[in-house]
């Protein structure tokens, strides 16, 4: 039992993770907020299901295309929406309801297009359960650790490594010193959100087949994605994982041993007190200006 139950937090604090860093990319970016990551990740479940299920393509095919099109629809929220309210001199709390009010489009949409009951995604493998030392485990959950794990690693050898990445990482400290450079600055902004919302869209994709795909599948995965950003220190893509794997662990030990029904109120209150005493996070990120 003890097998399955560290499996299921890692998958969980790898998804909260992984949502996570989408927060803290945009913040460290163009040093906005966005609060609609989460229904990224059910547009991206809904998307793979469409793909995989409705019209039958192979798994992988699915996920590199709900990549392509959550990427484009990041950066279209971005260059268009964004951008166009800064423009007129929108202050960033206008940007912040922008991204709610996009949150109950994308909800609405779904549900118009979808319906509001809860879809289930065909098993990926065709199996139940493996066997591994004595436990069964559901394939599917070693998938989106596994995923969750490349993502990572990918994401972090993008910004450190490649060109484009070091260039969002200059921008990101510093717009007018990077525009001197030559670096395409608002192209480094939609960048940064065309990723974010493309980690959330393959993340649905991949826990489609665990949870189920619903219109509110991303509401709450969102809200713990968002409070494991801030544990971490927000905009600190890295605190962001920590944060994820320690609420991973927190709920899923805390649903085994004493009672999944206060699961999220005891997550939440630890989210408080860490406001609280270490506002920072525990990577202790300053607050940009």
């Amino acid at each position: 039992m003890l097998l399955t139950l560290v499996i299921g937090a890692l998958m969980l604090g790898g998804i909260y993770g992984l949502v996570g860093m989408g927060y803290g990319l945009i913040y460290k970016a163009s040093g906005l907020m966005t609060l609609a990551q989460g229904d990224m990740l059910m547009i991206g479940a809904f998307l793979g299901l469409t793909f995989y299920k409705t019209l039958g393509l192979p798994f992988l095919v699915s996920l590199l295309l709900v990549m392509v099109i959550m990427f484009a629809l990041g950066m279209f929220i971005e260059r268009v929406l964004v951008t166009s309210l800064l423009a007129k001199g929108a202050q960033t709390v206008y940007v912040i309801l922008c991204t709610i009010a996009i949150s109950m489009l994308l909800q609405n949409g779904a549900m118009f297009a979808w319906g509001s009951n809860v879809m289930q995604f065909p098993s990926i493998f065709g199996v139940s359960s493996v066997n591994i030392l004595g436990y069964e485990i559901m394939p599917e959950r070693l998938l989106a650790l596994g995923v969750g794990i490349v993502a990572m690693l990918a994401l972090h050898f993008f910004m450190q490594k490649s060109k484009f990445g070091t260039s969002m990482r200059a921008a990101a400290q510093d717009e007018l010193a990077a525009s001197a450079l030559g670096i395409n600055v608002p192209l480094t902004k939609g960048a940064a959100w065309g990723i974010a919302s493309m980690l959330a869209g393959s993340i649905g994709v991949v826990v489609g087949p665990i949870f189920g795909v619903y219109t509110a599948m991303g509401s709450l995965i969102g809200q713990k994605a968002f409070a494991s950003a801030v544990v971490g220190g927000y905009g600190n893509m890295y605190g962001a994982i920590v944060g994820g794997i320690f609420f991973g662990f927190v709920e899923t030990f805390v649903s085994a041993y004493v009672t999944s029904l206060y699961k999220d109120f005891i997550s939440f209150a630890i989210l408080i007190i860490v406001m609280i005493f270490m506002p920072t996070g525990l990577f202790k990120e300053q607050v940009m200006e």
